[in-house]
C-alpha cells in the first residue's frame, strides 16, 4: 500500500513537473502559451501518465526489475518502445479528431505522429531512465540492509556458539570420574555431580548474559578446576590471586572458564608430571587485568591452541572493540601466560 502511495506521488509530481519546464520554457523562448498550447499540454500529460503506468505495469508483469538477466533486456526493450509509439500515435490521433492543432500551420496525421514521436519520446525514455535508478537505489539500499541483518546474525550465532562452549571431552571425562567415585567415595561423587551441574546450567545461561560478575564466573571455574582435580589428582596444583575489589567487575560469561579449560588442555594434561594452574585478577592503570598461568609451553605457535585463543578474541572483541586486549605467550619458567585487559564497566 504504501508502495503504490508513494509510487503515485512520484508519478503525478513528476508530470507535473514536467508541465511545469514546459511551460518554463515555452515563456522564455515566447513560443506561445495560448488556450491550445495548455490543452495540447493537458492531453500529452494525461496520456503520459497512462502509458508510462501501463509500461511499469508491463515491467512488473513480467518481472523485469533490478537485476535484469540478458532475455529481459528483450522484454523491456520492446515494452519501452511500445510506450514510446502508443503515446505518440494516441496523441497525434485525439489531437486530429479533437481539431486542437493551428488550421494554418495543419500537419497530417502522419507527420503530427512522427514529430511527436521524435520530440515525445526522450520524456519516456527518461521516466524509465528514473524508475529504474530508483528501483537501482533501493535494491542496492536492501542488500545492504540484509548484508548488515545477515553479518549481525552470523555474529550472533558465533557469539552463542563461543558462549555455550563446553568442550566434549571434559563432560566426558568429568562423568567417568564420578563413576569411579560412585563406589570409592559416594560423598564427593554427589559434590561432583552438583559441580558439573553448576557449570552445564551457567553455561546455558551464558546465552542470555552480556557479561556476568568476576565472583559469580569464578564461582564455575572452581568447580570446574575441582573436577578436574579429581582426574589428575596429585598432577594438578591450583593457585589464586584474587584482588576483593575485582570480584564485583563484569566479564564475559564463560570466558575465564575456558581459559581454565584451555590450560588444562594445552598445558597440564601434556606434561608427565603434571603443573600447575594460577588464576590472577587485579586492576592496574584503570583496566581489569585477568591472567591464567599454567604449565608447559607454546611448541613455538600459538594456533596450536585452537578455539580458547579464538573464543576470547571474539568475544572480547565484540564486547569492548579495541578497548580490551588479549595476549599469550611463553614466560621463561616452563610457563604459558594468557592475559586479557579489558576496561571496567559497570
Amino acid at each position: 500500500m504504501k508502495k503504490n502511495r508513494d509510487y503515485w506521488i512520484c508519478q503525478l509530481g513528476g508530470w507535473v513537473f514536467y508541465s511545469l519546464a514546459i511551460m518554463f520554457f515555452s515563456f522564455v523562448f515566447d513560443r506561445g502559451i495560448t488556450p491550445l498550447f495548455f490543452k495540447r499540454l493537458l492531453l500529452s500529460v494525461g496520456f503520459g501518465i497512462l502509458f508510462t503506468h501501463i509500461l511499469r505495469l508491463h515491467i512488473r508483469r513480467f518481472k523485469l526489475l533490478p537485476p535484469i538477466i540478458k532475455k529481459q533486456w528483450l522484454v523491456l526493450l520492446i515494452g519501452v518502445l511500445m510506450a514510446c509509439i502508443c503515446y505518440s500515435l494516441t496523441n497525434s490521433w485525439m489531437v486530429e479528431y479533437l481539431g486542437w492543432y493551428n488550421p494554418q500551420r495543419k500537419a497530417s496525421i502522419q507527420q503530427r505522429f512522427l514529430y511527436n514521436l521524435f520530440n515525445d519520446s526522450p520524456i519516456i525514455l527518461l521516466w524509465i531512465s528514473i524508475y529504474y535508478v530508483w528501483h537501482y537505489v533501493v535494491a542496492g539500499r536492501r542488500a545492504q540492509v540484509d548484508q548488515i541483518r545477515m553479518e549481525t546474525l552470523i555474529k550472533e550465532l558465533e557469539l552463542k556458539t563461543i558462549k555455550s562452549h563446553i568442550n566434549p571431552h571434559f563432560i566426558f571425562n568429568a562423568l567417568n570420574s564420578i563413576r569411579a567415585l560412585v563406589d570409592e567415595n559416594p560423598t564427593r561423587a554427589r559434590t561432583a555431580i552438583t559441580e558439573l551441574s553448576n557449570i552445564l546450567r551457567s553455561s546455558m545461561m551464558a546465552e542470555k548474559m552480556e557479561t556476568t560478575s568476576l565472583e559469580a564466573e569464578l564461582n564455575i571455574v572452581k568447580d570446574y578446576m575441582a573436577l578436574e582435580k579429581i582426574r589428575f589428582e596429585e598432577r594438578l596444583q591450583l593457585a589464586y590471586e584474587i584482588d576483593e575489589e575485582t570480584l564485583d567487575l563484569n566479564v564475559p560469561p564463560m570466558m575465564l572458564q575456558t581459559l581454565a579449560e584451555n590450560a588444562i588442555k594445552h598445558g597440564i594434561s601434556k606434561q608427565t608430571k603434571g603443573g600447575i594452574v594460577k588464576i590472577i585478577s587485579k586492576i592496574e592503570n584503570d583496566h581489569h587485568v585477568l591472567i591464567v598461568q599454567n604449565s608447559g609451553t607454546l611448541n613455538g605457535t600459538v594456533n596450536s591452541v585452537g578455539f580458547g585463543v579464538v573464543s576470547t578474541q571474539n568475544r572480547l572483541q565484540h564486547l569492548y572493540g579495541n578497548e580490551a586486549t588479549f595476549s599469550l605467550h611463553e614466560l621463561d619458567n616452563n610457563k604459558v601466560e594468557a592475559k586479557v585487559i579489558m576496561p571496567i564497566k559497570n
